[in-house]
């Protein structure tokens, strides 16, 4: 393999490691049940500019991806789309969706059931899928790291405040390289 080969060969296995291994919430809780791990849901929809950031700037970041892949099932869910989603026994659907309909379309029913009204939203899930919290809003990479690390490790369990979360806050050091 020459010197050109070589360098190519290399930026195209960094551009494939910073990608997510995104999943449907069905596929991520049939492996839960084989291999607990917790979730994390990116609720998106087509229309959201910021949500196209997020998913560019912040999960096509190396180290937030391969930390995602590594702690998480990563799920990325279309607030506004069509899939059929089986959850604590309860099947949801988006019965008012309009596959011609430009723009914003009907709001999924898991995406009702979960109360996310904004978007983008992260939502993170435990290791037997009871939902933890949601993160509403776009963030940059060392913002998301606290909340990836903050869930992954379980420290939210310990947070009983909201000094608490300003202590750890204030404490957390950012590694993730931008």
């Amino acid at each position: 393999m020459g010197l050109r080969s070589l360098i190519l060969f290399f930026i195209g296995c960094s551009i494939t490691s910073a990608q997510v291994n995104w999943m449907t919430i069905n596929e991520a809780l049939a492996a839960q049940k084989s291999n607990p791990k917790k979730i994390i849901i990116d609720v998106y929809t087509t229309w959201c500019g910021p949500c196209k950031l997020l998913d560019k700037n912040t999960f096509g970041n190396a180290d937030v991806s391969a930390f995602i892949n590594a702690n998480y099932y990563p799920v990325k869910f279309n607030a506004e789309g069509k899939e059929l989603v089986n959850f604590n026994g309860n099947q949801f659907k988006n019965p008012q969706y309009d596959p011609n309909r430009k723009g914003r379309n009907a709001r999924h029913q898991f995406t009702a059931y979960l109360g996310i009204t904004g978007y983008p939203t992260v939502a993170f899930f435990d290791e037997n899928a009871n939902y933890l919290a949601p993160i509403v809003g776009y963030h940059n990479v060392q913002q998301m790291e606290f909340y990836l690390k903050l869930f992954a490790s379980g420290d939210y369990k310990n947070l009983k405040s909201q000094k608490d979360f300003a202590a750890y806050y204030k404490n957390f050091t950012a590694k993730f390289k931008s």
